[in-house]
């Protein structure tokens, strides 16, 4: 079965430590490496860039390195091709190499400068997440106790992320920021990795408005594998992951639901999706619920038509 996972933090873990190694499959520091995503079969693996909350002054600069660890250490031919248009997904779906898609988790360092976000696009960014959890320039995320919606610049963001083709991820905004661009987007938007508030009530899962607009706009809830949003009790399993993928599909977000891991953005993780290759086992367990074609459609299909919809076509 293929797999599109449209959210893991490999690069922040290779950012903090240079001696990892994307392709030695003897390290397990990773839990997004090479190795792995070949023995689940996935085709195309979304990588974000996050700054820290350590970093205390975000730069450009830091996004810089990011890229530079990514070009520099994962993209190697016949092996990980980074994926910008609707070609280099269709070749990556239909070959043997393994697709990369480079997305930015929380946009502290563009400032609101438009330059850095088209230049962010033209090394290959394709997906952004405006805030991490805090507050920023742009708006509020979903820990800030204020909870305001996004700023006037935040608002001029989404349209320049619509001019350029810059898909926007909703995940970390705060309730408002959320509203505010369910309003003015005009391109369908993402949730890569948040569950369903009805089943965990973790500030970071949605409510069921919020994913009743976000199939209505065609856009994506990317099913997360983090405990604490799995469930109240912050263990979590498999099966309960499949809770929040029912519901999902209840609300009628069968061809809209994805799967976004958070993969190597958490230290502990539920029994069974510990990493990447352990992406079977997910597969297995849907296969008792769903349909084969079901099935197909979240663990990469329903990821597949979005991207070739909404990146560019070349």
């Amino acid at each position: 079965m293929n797999i599109i996972d449209g959210h893991c933090d490999a690069l922040w873990r290779m950012y903090e430590n240079p001696a990892i190694d994307f392709y030695n499959p003897q390290q397990t520091l990773l839990d997004v490496n090479y190795a792995r995503l070949v023995q689940s079969g996935v085709k195309l693996q979304c990588f974000a860039i996050y700054l820290s909350e350590l970093i205390t002054q975000p730069q450009f600069e830091h996004y810089m390195e990011y890229i530079n660890i990514f070009y520099r250490k994962l993209v190697k031919p016949g092996k990980l091709a980074v994926v910008r248009n609707q070609s280099d997904l269709v070749n990556v779906m239909n070959g043997r190499t393994i697709g990369g898609i480079l997305c930015l988790e929380g946009g502290d360092a563009i400032q609101g400068n438009p330059l850095y976000t088209e230049t962010l696009f033209h090394l290959g960014v394709r997906m952004i997440g405006i805030t991490w959890n805090y507050a920023n320039w742009a708006g509020d995320g979903i820990l800030e106790p204020r909870q305001g919606g996004l700023s006037l610049r935040g608002k001029s963001f989404v349209t320049q992320c619509n001019q350029l083709g810059m898909i926007l991820d909703v995940s970390h905004l705060s309730t408002r920021s959320f509203w505010d661009v369910a309003a003015i987007s005009t391109k369908p938007f993402v949730a890569t990795h948040s569950n369903t508030a009805a089943i965990c009530r973790h500030p970071r899962n949605l409510s069921d408005d919020q994913i009743r607009v976000l199939i209505e706009k065609d856009g994506r809830i990317g099913a997360t594998f983090v405990p604490w949003f799995v469930s109240d009790k912050g263990a979590g399993s498999i099966a309960q992951l499949i809770k929040h993928i029912d519901h999902i599909c209840a609300l009628g977000g069968e061809q809209h639901v994805v799967l976004g891991s958070d993969f190597d953005g958490v230290d502990k993780h539920i029994p069974g999706l510990e990493h990447a290759g352990q992406f079977g086992n997910l597969v297995h367990e849907l296969g008792k619920y769903y349909k084969d074609e079901t099935v197909a459609n979240i663990t990469h299909g329903n990821w597949y038509r979005f991207l070739l919809d909404n990146l560019p076509l070349d």
